[in-house]
């Protein structure tokens, strides 16, 4: 991929340009175009960007153009706008795919940070500066211009709309994914942290930029949201059925990949959190075996009250057993998957493994409490159902208690970290 890519920087001496033997500090912000055959759209976009930055953009700034195997004129486009523009460079590879061209260009930029931004410039350029400030200062590794953002304002068709909100909201639901928006045309990276994630990163085409996402939060890193104003381009290349089946496709390999614990990147550390006023009196941490407690508490009393309803509404039909295992099996993987995002935190890694130890416990848990509710029934023949129900009701807190402990000591425990990568 890219191993014989041609690259061209071409830089012609403009009066006040420096010559290339004296020393030129890199830019602090590199902002790639990639294209495939673009030759309508490339010039007025680099022209345009250009001025932009040139104007207003208060960092130092470079373009570079990434033709990823055009067969039009948009290569010698590109290369003609990185002889006329100062700060314009143009590279090219022979592979397509929108994350084959980010990929050869950000991990040869020199800039602290790398962004990229679509040819038809659908995104207004006033949100470039909000987007890299939080980079820059240190804030947050990842900024990504967002669509659906609650302040932004944009204009495309109700077909795209929809595809886009239930893709995102796919995401949410499968990945607990923190962003809002995975695939706005819009995006920056710190470099220093972008490189370690390339390396994971196995998608070349429209799903990079998910791939990314989903890869950087699973490794704890912060991405900051911008709204942004967007209109939707009609000419655009993109063929949005075609890209969201690729894009389900490309959900399901990296959920299985981090279910198998194969998503952990060695990045740069953070800084530590602490306090910027030196004389500042700082809350005590929080207990974090309390912590545990509180959570598993709520997420316990919700999934008893769905059980145990669950299994009342059952029990005018089924035998206690049938019914019991009915009730357990909804409630008890909603209530692990719960446990593992909020009560121990793992919002990534090896789910198969989580989801297996938990099914071993599962059993146990349907055993006992199905002996409780049986026994209780057989004990008191003509029982009523209120006090069934109560047994059973008895049986699930008790269960609970274990549970805690088998989840705390087994199922999320942590493993060495050389085997979680």
């Amino acid at each position: 991929m890219g191993e014989n890519a041609v690259e061209d920087a071409v830089a012609t001496r403009l009066p006040g340009v420096p010559s290339t033997d004296e020393p030129v500090k890199p830019p602090t912000v590199d902002i790639v175009i990639p294209v495939l055959n673009e030759e309508r759209a490339l010039p007025g976009c680099v022209e345009t960007l250009h001025a932009f930055l040139r104007d207003s953009f208060p960092l130092t700034w470079r373009i570079t153009i990434a033709d990823n195997g055009s067969t039009d004129a948009t290569w010698d486009i590109a290369r003609d706008l990185a002889a006329r523009l100062p700060d314009v460079h143009a590279t090219r590879i022979e592979v397509r795919g929108r994350g084959a061209a980010l990929r050869h260009a950000w991990s040869r930029s020199p800039a602290e940070i790398v962004a990229y931004m679509d040819v038809d410039l659908s995104t207004h350029l006033d949100a470039l500066l909000p987007m890299v400030a939080p980079l820059v200062s240190g804030h947050s590794e990842i900024g990504i211009g967002s669509r659906l953002a609650r302040s932004s304002r944009v204009r495309r068709t109700a077909r795209r709309e929809l595809i886009s909100r239930c893709y995102n909201l796919a995401l949410r639901l499968s990945f607990g994914a923190g962003f809002r928006d995975a695939q706005c045309g819009f995006k920056a990276v710190r470099a220093d942290v972008v490189r370690p994630l390339l390396q994971r990163v196995q998608d070349d085409a429209w799903f990079f930029d998910t791939e990314l996402l989903l890869l950087a939060e699973h490794n704890g890193l912060r991405v900051h949201e911008t709204p942004v104003d967007w209109f939707e381009d009609v000419d655009s290349r993109v063929n949005v059925v075609g890209t969201a089946w690729q894009d389900i496709r490309g959900m399901v390999r990296v959920a299985r990949r981090m279910s198998a614990g194969h998503g952990r990147v060695d990045l740069p550390p953070r800084r530590e959190l602490a306090p910027v006023h030196p004389d500042a009196v700082v809350a005590p941490a929080t207990n974090p075996l309390l912590a545990k407690l509180v959570s598993f508490a709520l997420i316990g009393f919700v999934s008893t009250i769905a059980h145990t309803s669950l299994y009342a509404a059952l029990r005018t039909a089924w035998s206690p057993e049938w019914a019991n295992l009915a009730a357990l099996a909804v409630t008890a993987a909603a209530n692990t998957e719960a446990n593992r995002r909020w009560t121990f935190g793992r919002r990534g890694g090896a789910r198969a493994r989580v989801h297996s130890r938990a099914g071993l416990l599962f059993v146990v848990n349907y055993l006992f409490t199905t002996t409780v509710v049986v026994t209780a029934v057989h004990a008191l023949p003509g029982h009523g159902r209120a006090l069934e129900v109560a047994a059973l009701l008895l049986a699930y807190v008790a269960m609970t208690i274990v549970r805690f402990a088998v989840l705390d000591r087994w199922v999320f425990r942590d493993r060495p970290a050389a085997l979680t990568g």
